[in-house]
């Protein structure tokens, strides 16, 4: 016999949309005693339901506790193959649980780390002493106590530091001139301008003050200041770790908002084959639910540009087809699948793209620079990601850039200076 038969039920209820009327993913059951109540729990929590595990938690009414963070624990460095019920078991022996959870990416892969709220924060306190460091599926995890985003810009802004970046520097510019600016906030123990190999600024540079207050007093007064008609950047000089992980951030998060703004329903396609049709392309995707949109992109002959759009009723379809489709071969192609984005989108991360990547080429071909750097960033932006983190692979794709530049060049005739001046390479990487 079924544990839960015997079960009664005040009141159960799917929440839905109000306007489509289409399940939001969870829901209430309320029993008319609580050993009812806990027992369903303990039984039904992680059971599969549909091709998913469902979580099952009491119900609190008051969200100010859920939302303070309070007793909530952050755990990352996780080995993939945990999931929820297993980080549920393995914290569970410190203490009752008001909620557990694996981030997983659109395909339900965990993404490495998790979240735990304690009913208390002495049970809280008490699993990240035991645990923060420990092996768990030979792997050493990091468990400590969860921080909103805002505290953690709050104690980021905190953080000491002594060294300071200046960048956006006229030509013009010497280390006596930085010395003498920066040396008014504070003692410096070293002031240094980057130059390239023949002795030409880089238009950025380092100092170094004795005081982390003073350090922080000339990033607070020179940050914004325009100088010889350029407005300066000044901030805490960074690691180059430090630098890859808040450009990681930023890049997260705006491939977030962008998700969460088209709720994941228009899907971008490209390197499609020639053969393919704006009805073969509906058949192609139909499988993972409605379609509301699909067309395959023409030039005004109306030959297939190789890309094109293909719009679902909800985000759970365009994230399975993104899920199975991306990669797939399609005829004699691999073909590529991401969210759409909007053209003003689209461009604000390739603002913060190709304002890391930018001084990274500029320090292997300083003459090609910026020409190298809009190359690169007609790439994916993932692969784009990528090169930024990897100096080798970086260093690789600037070489080939400049091969494809200089072969173009003494195609046409023109001088490597003319070329790179007037030269659109949108298809050639």
């Amino acid at each position: 016999m079924d544990p839960l038969s015997t079960v009664w039920l005040h009141y159960k209820r799917v929440c839905r949309d109000l306007t489509t009327r289409r399940s939001l993913g969870y829901g209430y059951v309320n029993f008319t005693n609580p050993q009812d109540a806990a027992r369903a729990l303990d039984v039904l929590n992680f059971t599969p339901l549909n091709n998913k595990s469902i979580r099952v938690m009491y119900s609190h009414r008051d969200p100010s506790i859920r939302k303070s963070g309070t007793a909530n624990i952050f755990i990352k460095n996780l080995d993939k193959t945990i999931d929820h019920k297993a980080l549920h078991d393995t914290f569970s022996t410190f203490g009752h649980i008001l909620s557990c959870k694996i981030a997983t990416d659109g395909s339900g892969q965990s993404k490495g780390y998790g979240f735990v709220q304690f009913e208390n924060a002495e049970s809280a306190q008490v699993a990240i002493d035991k645990l923060n460091g420990m092996l768990i599926n030979d792997k050493q995890v990091y468990v400590g106590h969860f921080l909103r985003k805002q505290d953690r810009d709050n104690d980021l802004s905190k953080t000491k530091f002594n060294n300071v970046y200046v960048k956006n520097l006229s030509e013009s510019f010497s280390e006596d001139d930085l010395k003498n600016t920066f040396g008014e906030y504070g003692a410096i123990t070293s002031a240094v301008l980057m130059r390239d190999a023949d002795g030409r600024s880089k238009c950025f540079g380092f100092v170094n003050f004795e005081s982390p207050d003073d350090a922080a007093k000339a990033v607070e007064a020179l940050n914004g200041k325009k100088v010889d008609d350029k407005e300066w950047y000044v901030g805490k000089a960074q690691k180059k770790s430090e630098r890859e992980q808040e450009l990681k951030g930023r890049f997260e998060q705006t491939v977030k908002e962008t998700v969460d703004k088209y709720q994941g329903v228009n899907l971008y396609l490209k390197n499609l084959d020639d053969s393919i049709s704006d009805e073969k392309l509906e058949e192609i995707f139909s499988e993972f639910g409605t379609i509301t949109s699909c067309k395959i992109m023409r030039d005004p002959n109306g030959v297939s540009r190789g890309s094109g759009f293909v719009a679902f009723s909800t985000p759970e379809e365009a994230t399975r087809a993104l899920g199975e489709m991306n990669g797939k071969m399609i005829v004699s192609k691999p073909l590529y699948v991401a969210i759409a984005q909007r053209k003003e989108d689209r461009k604000a991360r390739l603002q913060m793209l190709g304002e890391a990547l930018y001084p990274l080429v500029d320090q292997l071909e300083h003459d090609s620079a910026a020409k190298v750097t809009g190359m690169l960033l007609e790439m994916d932006q993932p692969e784009v990601l990528h090169l930024i983190e990897s100096p080798d692979a970086l260093k690789a794709k600037v070489a080939e850039a400049m091969d494809v530049l200089r072969n173009v060049a003494q195609q046409q005739g023109n001088s490597p200076a003319d070329q790179l001046a007037s030269l659109s390479l949108n298809d050639n990487l």
